[in-house]
């Protein structure tokens, strides 16, 4: 995935996820990437991957249990 580093980074890394749940690449119920690995991926710093995860939970798209990572929701 090509970034626009003209704008800001994080939307681009959500809408990317976005478009990977729709997709059905990432199974409900299922542990999702951390933010170590979605940085390393993208090629962005972590707090920009924290941003991404952030959205994708405001929206209901994931959820997180405390010590263990954030889940696919259902």
């Amino acid at each position: 995935m090509n970034l626009d580093r003209s704008v800001p980074v994080w939307p681009q890394v959500a809408d990317e996820l976005r478009r990977r749940l729709d997709a059905g690449h990432y199974e409900p119920g299922t542990r999702f990437p951390g933010t170590v690995a979605l940085a390393a991926e993208f090629d962005v710093s972590q707090s920009t991957a924290q941003k991404a995860v952030v959205a994708l939970r405001q929206e209901g798209r994931l959820y997180t249990v405390l010590g263990q990572g954030s889940f696919v929701s259902r």
